[in-house]
C-alpha cells in the first residue's frame, strides 16, 4: 500500500527533476534563441538565504511537486493537466508574492513578455512534473517484474 509520505517523496523528486529539465531547459532555449534575458542554471546567491538560485528553484519546484503528488489521488484530471494547472498557480504566486518579497515590481510592472515568460516557464515545469511523476511510481515499474516472476 502506498503511503502519503511515499507519494510526497516521489512528487518532491519529480518536481525537482522537472525544475532542472523542463523549467531550466526551456530557459536555456529562450536564452539561445535570444527571446529572453534568462540565464539558466544560475549559481548566484538568491534572497533570503543566499543559496544558489538553481538550488532555490529546484527546492521550490520539489515542494510544488510534493503538493501535486499528494493531491493526485483526489484529482479528476490527468496528471499532466493537473501539473499545468499547478504551474499556473506557481506563476501567479511568483508574480504577486515572490517578486514583491524580493523588492521587485508586482507582475514585472505589467511588462507583457516577462509575465508571459513566467507563465510559460512554470507551465513547462508543471507539465514536466505531471509527466515524470507516473514514471517514478514504484508500482508501475515493479508490476511487470512481479508478473514475470509468477509465470
Amino acid at each position: 500500500m502506498e503511503t502519503a509520505a511515499t507519494r510526497a517523496c516521489l512528487g518532491f523528486l519529480a518536481g525537482a527533476i522537472a525544475a532542472l529539465l523542463f523549467h531550466q531547459g526551456l530557459a536555456e532555449v529562450f536564452d539561445i534563441a535570444g527571446i529572453g534575458k534568462m540565464v539558466a542554471f544560475r549559481v548566484a546567491p538568491t534572497w533570503p538565504f543566499g543559496v544558489p538560485a538553481i538550488v532555490s528553484l529546484s527546492f521550490w519546484g520539489a515542494l510544488y511537486g510534493a503538493v501535486l503528488a499528494l493531491a493526485a489521488p483526489f484529482l479528476r484530471r490527468r496528471l499532466w493537466q493537473a501539473g499545468l494547472g499547478l504551474g499556473i498557480v506557481a506563476a501567479l504566486t511568483t508574480l504577486f508574492v515572490v517578486l514583491p518579497l524580493k523588492g521587485l515590481p508586482i507582475a514585472h510592472g505589467g511588462a507583457l513578455w516577462p509575465i508571459a515568460r513566467t507563465f510559460i516557464l512554470t507551465a513547462s515545469w508543471g507539465l514536466g512534473a505531471g509527466l515524470l511523476l507516473p514514471l517514478l511510481h514504484p508500482r508501475r515499474l515493479l508490476r511487470p517484474v512481479r508478473q514475470a516472476v509468477r509465470a
